[in-house]
């Protein structure tokens, strides 16, 4: 199974005249990247969660093979702080399924001032149906625990390895099957993109953790000046010339 690589997030104005063609409405901003790209972290979900139809209409839009990561919203994580899960989580699950087969992982990002609480992660993970993939972004350092990694995987979930300033924040621990990678901020310029010698380090990093069977999701967060679209595409090439499998834009395989 390959890496797929994209960005989180699609409609970045400062994308326009890079990504995104002069001629290019916003409209059309979605099929325009998945031209490029074969798959997306819905980072908006994390503010508003979209109706199901709007989910529908995403996947539409998009060609076969396309993969929509969603990033599960705020009130989930931030408001209640993972508490009472079920009727957030039900209500994210049933909105995001009118995406149909292009649904990919659910990434829940954890407050930075939330401490570790293994119960009621576990909690939450138990929530989601069967099946489903979920990617955990913890952010406050007591979470790096046996504990922790034991919880994530008896539930099958992806504990997503995260860098900032181009080098990993959290532990790189393989608790499921697949992967997830989140690139905040790199250390080139301009900033906050990534040099070529921090993403080919990245590279060899998954090529070494992952064999080819396990799929792996890999977002650049770094919107700023159109940042995340270059890295994206540099750690495309990164991939593959490890011989790794990288996914190819979806658009290109109809």
């Amino acid at each position: 199974m390959p890496v797929l690589i994209g960005t989180c997030g699609w409609q970045y104005r400062d994308w326009r005249g890079g990504l995104y063609p002069e001629g290019v409405p916003q409209r059309l901003w979605l099929e325009e990247y998945a031209r490029h790209f074969p798959a997306v972290e819905n980072d908006g979900a994390f503010y508003r969660l979209p109706e199901r139809g709007t989910f529908a209409a995403w996947h539409d839009r998009t060609p076969p093979g396309f993969v929509m990561a969603v990033k599960a919203g705020r009130f989930l994580t931030h408001v209640r702080r993972l508490k009472d899960p079920g009727e957030p989580v039900a209500r994210l699950m049933d909105r995001a399924r009118g995406l149909g087969e292009r649904l990919g992982p659910v990434l829940l990002q954890l407050p930075p001032t939330l401490r570790a609480d293994p119960g009621l992660l576990d909690a939450v993970l138990g929530s989601f149906p069967r099946g489903a993939r979920v990617a955990v972004e913890p952010r406050h350092d007591s979470w790096w625990t046996d504990r922790t990694a034991g919880v994530l995987a008896d539930r099958g979930a992806a504990l997503c390895w995260a860098d900032r300033g181009s080098r990993p924040v959290t532990p790189l621990w393989r608790t499921a099957g697949w992967g997830y990678v989140r690139f905040h901020e790199g250390r080139a310029s301009p900033w906050p993109g990534y040099g070529r010698r921090a993403l080919a380090s990245w590279a060899e990093r998954l090529a070494d953790a992952w064999p080819a069977s396990g799929e792996v999701y890999a977002f650049f967060n770094n919107d700023q000046g159109g940042a995340a679209v270059r890295d994206a595409a540099g750690l495309l090439r990164a991939v593959a010339a490890t011989g790794r499998a990288a996914a190819p834009p979806a658009a290109s395989r109809e």
